[in-house]
């Protein structure tokens, strides 16, 4: 049988990290539309962000450690289907109830994905090209926030929210077709994942504490960025097709962002990462202050410098566990990886779950002032792990 080219691997799961990357923010643009379909609430239609996080915390975990004995194509391909299921049953909710249940499916999704694809990367590359591998899987991430969630708000604009989970489902569709047929069938397969791991993973307080400064520098961005759409078309008045160019502009900035964030990241992780995250609540900040003003000007400056500072520090923050699960932990690198994909959505979760109630007391103006003090919990951590790597130098 012919041997499957590495690239041809990759490029299937960048296709899968593509349609799951686009339906993890779909809803942030689509907010408007769902509160005005099922009557709700800003705060409740927040959900769609929030669940679908917790949807990864439990899932990426939990069935990380369930299919360890599963062969990785068969694991893929199933992974797939219930993506496409989730997101079928999002498309033609009647109910409020039933687009959260399939929120929630693909979020399983979603978590188990993230756990396997990188290690699946890794695998199909000699070993000096695995970090080359991995970063060109993420590229599937990076265009999705700055194409796919943009279009599928132009999608739901030109005729209806429903209609953008249908294009998600399409990509879902050429994404299963391309792992069936581009993931090899032999890949290592994990076995069974030895649950002592847990207990040598929560007792080590290194790893810990990454996990929290992961959740809570990640998260913080989510309290104004769950409620961006509303932000830019409530507070700024900008129309509603402007937001679609201005969700593009900021999903180019998010690009910029990642690749100076790994850049930055590669010596000296900690100080890098309390620079990118003061850089960030100054950023929310800059969106407040424009925001109480309601400039246009202003608010377009400060949704860009949002965009490129919101996820600079996601390459760091995984490169940071990972290099601590090698020090202390070096049989569960899997298992760290997994619960490190749990902590950016606990981030998501607290940073939407904040955002929602400070919508629903006052304003949507007021959320990036909950996401300031979300980062600020994090960068007072990374001050602690500073302290504790110098105490045992």
């Amino acid at each position: 049988m012919k041997k499957i080219s590495p690239s041809l691997t990759l490029l299937a799961l960048a296709i899968n990290a593509f349609a799951i990357g686009s339906t993890e923010f779909i809803s942030v643009g689509l907010m408007p539309m769902i509160v005005n379909t099922f009557n709700i609430s800003l705060s409740q239609a927040g959900l769609t962000v929030s669940l679908y996080a917790l949807g990864v915390t439990v899932g990426a975990p939990l069935l990380t450690i369930l299919t360890g004995t599963w062969n990785r194509k068969t694991l893929m391909v199933s992974i797939m289907g219930l993506f496409i299921l989730g997101n079928l049953l999002s498309a033609f909710a009647p109910t409020f109830l039933l687009l959260l249940v399939g929120r929630v499916l693909a979020s399983l999704a979603h978590g188990i994905f993230m756990s396997i694809s990188t290690v699946i990367a890794a695998d199909v590359v000699r070993p000096e090209k695995r970090a080359s591998a991995i970063a060109l899987m993420f590229t599937g991430l990076t265009v999705a926030t700055v194409i796919g969630v943009p279009l599928g708000t132009f999608i739901a604009q030109h005729s209806n929210w429903h209609m953008s989970f249908v294009f998600i489902v399409v990509i879902g569709l050429i994404g299963l077709i391309a792992t069936s047929i581009l993931v090899p069938k032999g890949l290592p397969i994990p076995g069974k994942i030895n649950l002592s791991g847990l207990a040598r993973i929560f007792t080590n307080k290194s790893i810990l504490m990454s996990l929290f400064i992961t959740a809570f520098g990640y998260g913080g961005t989510f309290a104004a960025y769950t409620y961006l759409t509303p932000i830019l078309e409530g507070t700024f008045r900008f129309s509603a097709s402007t937001v679609v160019i201005i969700l593009v502009a900021y999903g180019v900035m998010v690009a910029i962002g990642n690749s100076l964030g790994g850049h930055l990241a590669n010596k000296n992780i900690l100080p890098a990462l309390q620079k990118m995250f003061a850089a960030l609540a100054l950023s929310l900040l800059f969106l407040f202050i424009s925001a109480s003003l309601a400039s246009q000007p202003l608010g377009l400056i400060a949704t860009l410098l949002l965009g490129l500072f919101a996820f600079m520090n996601v390459p760091g923050l995984q490169l940071y566990v990972v290099q601590l699960a090698e020090k202390f932990t070096p049989k569960d690198i899997t298992l760290v990886s997994a619960f490190n994909i749990a902590a950016f959505n606990v981030g998501i979760t607290l940073g939407s779950f904040v955002g929602g109630q400070i919508s629903k007391g006052s304003s949507v103006v007021f959320t990036p002032l909950g996401g300031i003090i979300i980062i600020l919990l994090a960068m007072f951590l990374i001050r602690l792990a500073q302290k504790d790597q110098a105490s045992k130098l």
